[in-house]
């Protein structure tokens, strides 16, 4: 094909990407900064894709697309936008990247679907409803996270992960996995931007003009779009859909499911231990404390006599005494109860956590005290790991609990309790008053479950997942 047909081509595709954007600008005005926060970059080599920062398109792809069913053209520009805003290319390398992919893909275009925009309705979305029907029913709230676990669970055949793709991909996620030094290889990095289409028009005139060759000058470094860029946009959005466009955020209820779990607060169960701990000395050398500088001189001067030795004992911040309070109503299964067992077990071992002797009470309760197993070092824990059963299975009220702690501190049970963790799904009776000692509260979140507390009490959420 001649260069001026090539000309022509890229023209018309570029027409095209900004004809689609300007569609769904118009219908959805509390995207506007994410529809126009991408630069635009030609590469014959990938029909759509996106990294968070460029926009990748192939312009015959485009046209050629734009020819069956201009819808098309329109929905993937969304498509490729929505990943940007759920953040779903910032992944952890250890991720199944076949599953991750295939998860955001089907929850961006469910998404999409139902925003019920007509720029963006095609042909393959009466195919994708079976899938959403069959999601909604097994997790309730169709986000990325909650398919990816969801098929990870079910361990999804290749065969079964490729017959979703042909029905929900939309563009290719390989510069999500690439590095920068990839990309360029790719033709693919800030100097190759053609539009950056974030900027007023006044300003992307002169950041982006042609010099005297004819060739685009590099864009800013200011420019380029982070994952910390693209959270300050989520949450602005969400904030906005909650607030300013009540009516909008109706019509986009997946919309705003989405933002919810990507934008919600992430804990560090690890940290959250930790504020437990209380100061104690233990036997272990403490080289924090120790001068090298002078024991090496002494034995240089002395001959094997050191001026002064190591000390032999380290203030450190552990755990001593300690109560965890299970939930063992109905409302909370007994295998995830076991998990955050072992879960805080683990934590606890893996950072010695413990003095060599501790006081641990592990109660469990439902609407009264069920179990009360005491542990005072590491082989009381294993032992209990080995032989843990669930009781009760009854109601949920927190008071008796904390009416036992305050007996047994009473009874000298206790001399110096730091605190109490109460693990729950929430629906429950508080106490009405302060205890003496810190109270965590760690609920599981399920379908966005997140119960009030009292002002006293710390709250923490976590996920099956995170458990």
């Amino acid at each position: 094909m001649s260069e001026h047909n090539n000309e022509t081509c890229s023209s018309l595709a570029k027409k095209v990407m900004v004809l689609s954007r300007n569609q769904l600008l118009v219908n959805l005005r509390f995207l506007d900064v994410a529809l126009s926060r991408l630069s635009f970059v030609e590469n014959e080599d990938i029909p759509y894709a996106t990294d968070g920062q460029f926009f990748v398109y192939a312009p015959r792809s485009v046209l050629r697309d734009y020819k069956n069913d201009r819808a098309v053209c329109t929905r993937n520009y969304l498509h490729i936008i929505l990943h940007c805003v759920f953040r779903h290319m910032f992944v952890n390398a250890s991720i199944d990247r076949a599953l991750w992919d295939i998860s955001c893909d089907i929850a961006v275009e469910y998404t999409i679907t139902s925003l019920g925009i007509k720029a963006t309705e095609t042909e393959r979305e009466k195919q994708q409803s079976s899938v959403y029907e069959k999601l909604q029913k097994e997790i309730g709230q169709i986000t990325a996270e909650r398919i990816y676990r969801y098929y990870c669970d079910r361990k999804l055949s290749g065969k079964k992960v490729a017959e979703l793709r042909s029905l929900f991909q939309a563009d290719d996620h390989l510069l999500w996995y690439m590095t920068d030094e990839e990309k360029k290889k790719h033709g693919i990095s800030d100097s190759n931007g053609d539009d950056h289409s974030g900027q007023p028009e006044s300003k992307r005139d002169s950041s982006n003009h042609a010099d005297n060759n004819g060739k685009k000058e590099k864009m800013d470094s200011a420019d380029y779009c982070s994952e910390a860029d693209w959270k300050n946009i989520s949450e602005q959005i969400q904030m906005n859909m909650e607030t300013f466009s009540k009516q909008q955020g109706r019509n986009a209820g997946s919309l705003l499911q989405n933002l919810r779990e990507v934008n919600r607060e992430r804990y560090d169960y690890t940290e959250f231990l930790r504020r437990f701990a209380v100061s104690g000395e233990i036997m272990k050398v403490n080289d924090d404390e120790f001068d090298y500088i002078f024991y090496t001189y002494g034995l240089q001067l002395y001959h094997n006599m050191p001026l002064i030795e190591p000390l032999e004992y380290k203030e450190v911040k552990r755990i001593k005494e300690f109560v965890i309070a299970i939930d063992t109503s109905g409302s909370v299964a007994g295998e995830t109860v076991q998990r955050f067992i072992q879960k805080t077990y683990n934590i606890l071992k893996s950072t010695e956590s413990f003095f060599s002797r501790i006081n641990l009470h592990i109660i469990q309760c439902d609407a009264e005290i069920q179990e009360d197993f005491r542990i005072t070092n590491q082989a009381d824990f294993d032992e209990y790991l080995r032989n843990m059963q669930i009781k009760g299975l009854g109601g949920t009220d927190f008071r008796p609990v904390f009416h036992y702690v305050d007996k047994l501190i009473k009874e000298k049970e206790f001399t110096n309790l730091k605190g109490l963790i109460y693990f729950t799904d929430g629906y429950g009776t508080f106490p009405g008053r302060k205890p003496d000692y810190a109270a965590a509260f760690v609920f599981l979140d399920e379908e966005d479950n997140n119960p009030d507390v009292p002002p006293w009490a710390i709250k923490l959420i976590l996920r099956k997942d995170e458990i």
